[in-house]
């Protein structure tokens, strides 16, 4: 199988290019450091699969698999990440990424990870997939665009404007999202929804 890897850390790509080229079954042919260069890349060479970081600059791992899935491209994603953020998982999977794997599994893990996508299936890191299934984003669409525009500094008459709201239709949207994610304050629902990946 053909395979694209993309990682912003230089010597993890590297490093991660090499083991999976010493499989029989697996080339790399190509390497990617962004999200942008990934896409590029896929759409030029037609890969299998792209093991591919979330965070990544230009373009984030989710943001090319939604990409991928819009142009209904045969590439199928694996999701490498250090992060077990709920939010991220169920945003991937509606993105329809086949595989979500910590970064620290071991190589001949990822190696059976990918044969399994490859041949159809899906590969989750079951330490992931038990944080995953117990935490559902609770928020609803608008509580997380209005915390995310509370994160990003504006104040609620701000906010109100940007989404065509009255200034108490938006503190009644922040204080039901505060008491949802049983936070202190607004400040306090912001890091939890971030910390879970329920913002991104």
């Amino acid at each position: 199988m053909k395979v694209i890897v993309a990682e912003d850390q230089g010597m993890l790509r590297g490093a991660l290019s090499a083991l999976l080229d010493l499989e029989d079954d697996i080339e790399v042919i190509g390497q990617a450091e962004n999200g942008k260069q990934a896409l590029d890349l896929i759409q030029e060479l037609v890969p299998d699969l792209c093991v591919m970081d979330i965070e990544m600059p230009e373009m984030s791992g989710l943001d090319v698999a939604e990409k991928l899935k819009e142009q209904n491209h045969s590439c199928r994603v694996v999701i490498l990440t250090t992060f077990s953020r709920s939010g991220y998982f169920q945003r991937a999977m509606k993105a329809g990424v086949r595989g979500f794997l910590l970064k620290d599994s071991p190589i001949d893990e990822l190696g059976a990870a990918l044969r399994t996508v490859h041949a159809g299936g899906r590969a989750v890191s079951p330490e992931l997939a038990m944080t995953f299934w117990d935490t559902e984003n609770p928020l609803t669409e608008r509580e997380q665009e209005v915390l995310k525009l509370a994160a990003a500094g504006l104040t609620a008459g701000d906010i109100a404007k940007q989404l065509f709201l009255s200034a108490g239709t938006v503190r009644n949207y922040l204080s039901e999202a505060i008491q949802k994610l049983e936070a202190k304050n607004r400040i306090d629902a912001i890091g939890i929804a971030e910390k879970n990946g329920w913002l991104s």
